[in-house]
């Protein structure tokens, strides 16, 4: 309990004490975005690194080296936990966004912060606010900002980390509309940091694995149509592999 209490203070008090920081980089942006960007990247990845190290939370990370440099792909993981983002967000190279649920477009100095790194906020209710997201990311991609996204649409609850939910195949339309490559991510054990004996946070040794990227350009019609349950196929046999 006190190590929650611990990283929610932690991140409390970076949201809060940042705030001059994201103001002044807001002016920059007006001029420089991507500088903007870049740096609200760094400061974000660097206080994930410390919510990690205070936690306990030890991350191996596998196959960084085969991510395309100097263009955007789609990340696509798996979903088992809060800490999920954290981790994953924590080791993606490049610029990147996040796709997110838009309730938390609403808390305010988190949407700020959420929006200076390229997050997009879906709206599952509203058909035509999807579509404009989905445009959105297309844009970002094609301007070479990767978008992390996680197909199975919520966490999964499940006793043990397979089988995963059903991948949905309208997640990879930002990929197969770009020509981008995706990438799946597979994190295991990451419900026992938190989910598996809430309120305690416990000290986890988790694995975060970053597969060979899927050429979605050379993909036939029918298997652009498949994408999401290949991508889930993938993303299993990595977990099989590691656990």
């Amino acid at each position: 309990m006190i190590r929650f209490i611990l990283l929610l203070l932690i991140a409390v008090l970076f949201v809060v004490l940042t705030l001059p920081v994201l103001g002044i980089l807001y002016l920059i942006g007006r001029k420089n975005p991507e500088t903007r960007q870049r740096v609200c990247q760094k400061m974000v990845q660097w206080i994930f690194r410390v919510l990690l190290f205070v936690g306990g939370i030890k991350v191996p990370v596998r196959g960084q080296d085969g991510i395309p440099a100097g263009r955007g792909v789609l990340y696509t993981g798996n979903h088992r936990s809060i800490f999920d983002i954290l981790i994953a967000y924590a080791y993606v190279p490049g610029p990147t966004g996040i796709i997110s649920k838009d309730s938390l477009e609403k808390i305010p100095l988190l949407k700020q912060w959420m929006t200076a790194i390229g997050c997009l906020f879906l709206d599952r209710s509203d058909v035509k606010a999807g579509l404009r997201m989905i445009q959105a990311g297309c844009e970002q991609i094609e301007n070479g900002t990767s978008l992390l996204i996680y197909p199975e649409g919520t966490r999964n609850k499940g006793e043990s980390d397979l089988p995963l939910l059903e991948f949905h195949e309208g997640s990879f339309r930002m990929a197969t509309k770009t020509g981008c490559p995706v990438i799946p991510v597979a994190v295991t054990h990451t419900a026992e940091i938190f989910e598996a004996h809430k309120p305690f946070v416990k000290a986890t040794r988790v694995t975060l694995t970053f597969g060979e990227p899927i050429d979605t350009s050379s993909l036939t019609r029918d298997e652009k149509k498949h994408l999401g349950a290949h991508t889930r196929d993938i993303i299993t046999q990595i977990i099989e592999e590691t656990m």
